[in-house]
This record gives C-alpha cells, structure tokens and sequence, in this order.
C-alpha cells in the first residue's frame, strides 16, 4: 500500500456572509487521486492558485476533505483518532520559517515539538542534536534565531520537524522566500535527510530547477493533477507547461529554443550534462 493515497479528493472553500449564508462556494482541489511511496522524494508543481498548497495541508490534517478519502501511512484522515498519529507521521515545513520558531535560542526551539508530544526530556536532547547535526546546525545551538539568515532559520524549523522523528516531510513553498543560497541549502538537507534516514519528502513548490532530481513530479492546475511523471517526462510536456502558466528549467528552454532553430535536440532535457551530451552527438 502506498504510504500516501489520495482517491478522488476534494476540498471547497465556503464563503459566507454575515447571517452564514454561503455566498461562494469554491473548489480548491477536485478528484485528486494520488500514490506516493515511503522513501520517495516527491515534488507537486503549480502556479498560484492551483491547489498544491490547499492539497499539502490535507496531508497532515491541518484541512479536512470535503469529499473522497485519503490515507497517511495507512491511517484514514477522516478518523478523528487518527489526527494526533498522522500529525507525528507527516511534518510540515511552511514558507516562512519565522511562523514556525517559537523559542529564543536555537535548541530550545529544535525541542519544542517533541516536548509537546511527551518525549522524556533525556530522549528530548539527545533528538536535538541528532537534529541539528542531521541539517548541519551543530554550531548554532545555543544561538538566537534571530541572528540567522533566511536559509539557516529554514533549516533549524526543519531540525524542529525532524527531532520528532516522523516518516514524512512536506515542505510547502519553504524555499518561496530564500535567496539562491538559502534555497541550496534547504534542499541539500531535504535530499540528505531523504536518502540518508529514508525520509518520505514531499516538495510543494513553483521552482522548476528545485524538482529535476526529484523520483516523481505531479503538476497541479485548477485543482487537479494535469500531468504526472518523472521530472524527464513532465518537462517533455512542454507546450503544456507553458499553457498552464508554469516556466520550465533554464536548459529545457535552451533545448526548446534549440528545437525551433532547427537543431535536433531531443525533449526532455533537465541538466546540463544532458544537454551538453546531446549536442555532442550531432553529426
């Protein structure tokens, strides 16, 4: 059984007015059907407004389907007694690590989550600095979080998730607000967590070099899943991409670019290697 397993999921937002009568009713994401194994590294696409966010928040109960079924690590979300279990299985990293420090020093807050959960305090640090280390924050133990940069901060708000040891991280637009190094640094730990502990990651963003090593991509648009594929074949829909509103990788473009000139370069390409490889075997 897939760890995650998503079967025509839907979710509406409802709008009311004064007295609670709806004014709008609008779907956010509508027959999602979704299969994403344990260990895998995962990336959802999408443009503003496309649902990826509305579906991350399911994944950890923070919103409940309007209608179909989904299930976490065989758990069903529907079950209120499944709520706490899910929340400890899949951890959310959000787009702005500032909402999510809540301490004055930076192990303090690493130990948060898994005091609020009732690990005993010996276990609560030896998590810590198997966290820290695990996101390459040692050094900044005893450091105030305000004196980090935006990357570092996304960092030890990933170490907070990651001492309360769950299967599953889903990081929702948490590099939207890095600058290119920040964002190196975010996904060389989400890539060193899931290959090195077996960490099921799930990536939400709009990046499109962020998920060129991911194992599997979905494309989401207007609240359903437009393509889905490995990130070869998802970037070989290229006119598509393009219609729906999303850019492609720089050297996909190349390569389209190349195409249209009259070069025959295969689609497809993600990496520069790939690339450089294809135009060496032109004749």
């Amino acid at each position: 059984m897939s760890f995650i397993k998503a079967r025509n999921l839907k979710h509406d937002f409802v709008r009311r007015d004064d007295q609670g009568n709806v004014e709008e009713v609008i779907s956010a994401i509508s027959d999602v059907d979704l299969d994403i194994e344990q260990g895998s590294f995962v990336a959802i696409l999408g443009h503003n407004g496309s649902g990826k966010s509305t579906l991350a928040k399911h994944l950890n109960v923070l919103l409940y389907p309007t209608e179909g079924a989904l299930w976490v690590d065989g758990m069903d979300v529907n079950e209120d007694a499944n709520l706490l279990n899910i929340r400890k299985t899949a951890g959310m990293v959000f787009q702005n690590p500032d909402n999510q420090l809540v301490a004055s020093v930076v192990e303090e807050d690493v130990a948060f989550g898994p005091e609020n959960v009732g690990v005993p305090t010996e276990e609560i640090w030896e998590r810590v600095a198997n966290s820290l280390e695990a996101v390459g924050m040692t050094a900044y133990r005893y450091h105030s979080p305000n004196r980090l940069s935006g990357g570092q901060k996304q960092r030890i708000a990933i170490a907070g998730i990651v001492a309360m040891e769950p299967k599953c991280l889903i990081l929702d637009e948490s590099t939207a607000m890095l600058d290119p190094v920040g964002r190196r640094e975010v996904l060389a730990t989400a890539r060193e967590l899931n290959k090195q502990k077996g960490v099921t990651v799930i990536l939400i963003t709009h990046y499109m070099e962020e998920v060129v090593d991911a194992d599997y991509v979905f494309v989401m648009d207007h609240g359903s899943i437009a393509i889905k594929g490995t990130p070869k074949e998802v970037f070989s829909h290229e006119e598509e991409l393009l219609a729906i509103g999303l850019s492609l990788p720089q050297v996909t473009l190349l390569g389209r670019e190349l195409r249209n000139a009259g070069v025959n370069i295969p689609k497809g390409i993600i990496k520069r290697e790939e690339l450089v490889d294809a135009i060496c075997q032109l004749k």
